[in-house]
């Protein structure tokens, strides 16, 4: 099975990407972290993505906040898919990264998720992997019969009470 990277552009940003870990490691994805800097770390950075696939990556996601430049950064130098995550920071409260991260140029995409959107980061990931992974496929659509349950159950609760006023 390919690895995922989670890329963090800072180490204040892992709390906000500890579900994505989660998320990951219940598939039985195996995923790798890493903390490179677009700004401050730029070799160090695209040496990873060049060399990403060679070394059995199948996605790669990158979380920084403010100018986050890290998914960019990381899509121009590999052409494995790229799942951007903008952290939000105590500087406009993560719209500076939402734009920064979702504003890509023709030819270099990014996928972005919502401002500390790391779960659904991890879901994606998941989801690009089954595409030649029929045991993940089969997880993940095992996980939307039982979210699809729980929100059943939740409508047939609030009928309930909603009969009882």
């Amino acid at each position: 099975m390919k690895k995922v990277a989670i890329i963090m552009g800072s180490d204040s940003d892992f709390p906000a990407l500890k579900g994505a870990f989660a998320v990951l490691k219940s598939y039985g994805v195996p995923v790798e972290a890493h903390v490179f800097s677009a700004h401050r770390t730029p070799e160090q950075a695209s040496a990873f993505a060049l060399n990403a696939r060679e070394n059995g990556f199948g996605v790669l996601i990158a979380a920084a906040g403010k100018a986050a430049h890290l998914a960019g950064a990381l899509a121009a130098k590999t052409t494995l898919p790229v799942i951007g995550i903008p952290i939000k920071s105590s500087t406009l409260d993560g719209l500076d990264a939402l734009l920064s991260t979702v504003q890509m140029p023709k030819g270099v995409p990014v996928a972005t998720v919502a401002i500390d959107g790391a779960d659904n980061a991890a879901l994606l990931a998941v989801q690009m992997l089954a595409i030649e992974d029929k045991e993940l496929a089969e997880k993940l659509l095992a996980a939307k019969r039982a979210m699809a349950e729980e929100v059943i159950a939740k409508d047939q609760r609030i009928q309930q009470e909603v009969a009882k006023l």
